[in-house]
């Protein structure tokens, strides 16, 4: 294999175009091919990235084009389909997160991807935000102690984002996107890599702010996470207030507060004696650089994986599992009992 890997991105939406640019950042990445259902757009996409040709049909672009990688960023409901079929011509892929919308999609991509051999990364890009790599720095670092509380939120006003040519695929009924699962699982993938899987939950969901909306807008779920760690997750896709991602991660020692959207993060820990009593609370901020979807990134350790024969951090399994997740939440709120996870993949 050459040592600069051929992209082609299906879904150039808004995600897509931040994908394609984090190729042309990329020394070892070149753009080889764009593909989406919508003709007027991947034309003009094409053009304004100087490509020659784009495709409407998807197995056109694989059988055509001498690809090394596909970036799937097309709504999730198709994920698995657009992933699978990547998998099985021969391609590796980065799919964007979430992994699907259901397990048993997810199950079908570990399969192809165990089958096949080929890389499957998760675009789990919190993992990537500099806010969130410091705070897992100083927690697996002892920084704030033993951790026995963590929560998370994704809070967004889905009201204010416009949909692609009038096009809302988040509120298609025929789709059926639920926001735990399709956003909220920034939240829980961040605490799972932090904290480790839960294995049980318990949520409350209401459906009072996106009415003429399919699901449920509003969910909050409890976790019991390893070493009795308690978790929470928030999920509001119609909160009126900015995007946030404020994450709280409780030690013996210490508390973090941090987000995806702040230039410092707060580290608060207790100052003791010789003695080992208490004297004061220092507060701490360290500042951060602000880079909330960082693709870019996610392409360049994808590229070394590839390129080395390394294993995806964020792989199959893992995106999985933060579906799984997802999902019982999800079934926790709709039967207003505690869910077990299920992590067999």
């Amino acid at each position: 294999m050459d040592t600069k890997l051929r992209f082609a991105v299906a879904g150039i939406g808004g995600m897509g175009r931040a994908h394609i640019e984090g190729i042309r950042k990329n020394a070892l990445a070149e753009l080889a091919a764009v593909f989406d259902i919508n003709e007027e757009f991947v034309k003009k996409c094409a053009a304004e990235f100087g490509l020659e040709r784009y495709y409407t049909d998807f197995d056109e672009m694989l059988s055509k084009e001498d690809i090394d990688v596909v970036i799937v960023c097309t709504p999730d409901q198709v994920h698995r389909d657009y992933t699978v079929r990547s998998l099985r011509a021969g391609k590796h892929v980065l799919c964007e997160k979430p992994m699907a919308q259901t397990v048993e999609d997810c199950r079908e991509m570990v399969k192809a991807a165990d089958e096949t051999g080929m890389k499957l990364m998760i675009g789990q890009v919190c993992r990537k935000a500099p806010g969130f790599l410091k705070a897992k720095e100083l927690v697996d670092s002892g920084a704030i102690g033993e951790l026995f509380f963590v929560e998370s939120e994704y809070a967004h006003d889905y009201s204010r984002i416009p949909g692609k040519g009038g096009w809302q695929w988040r509120t298609d009924p025929v789709l059926l996107r639920h926001p735990v699962i399709g956003g909220g699982c920034h939240a829980i993938d961040l605490l799972r890599w932090i904290a480790g899987n839960p294995c049980e939950v318990f949520a409350y969901a209401n459906h009072k702010m996106l009415p003429s909306w399919p699901v449920d807008d509003c969910t909050v779920a409890v976790m019991k996470f390893p070493k009795d760690v308690i978790g929470k997750v928030m999920c509001s896709v119609g909160c009126k207030r900015t995007y946030t991602m404020r994450t709280c991660l409780y030690g013996s020692k210490g508390t973090i507060i941090c987000d995806n959207t702040s230039p410092d993060i707060t580290v608060m820990r207790e100052i003791l004696d010789d003695g080992g009593n208490y004297l004061t609370t220092d507060t701490e901020k360290i500042p951060v650089d602000i880079n909330n979807h960082n693709v870019a990134s996610e392409i360049e350790e994808l590229i070394d994986c590839v390129l080395h024969d390394r294993p995806v951090p964020t792989d199959g399994r893992e995106g999985a599992s933060t579906v799984a997740v997802g999902a019982a939440i999800v079934e926790s709120a709709a039967k207003g009992d505690k869910v077990a996870v299920d992590y067999d993949f």
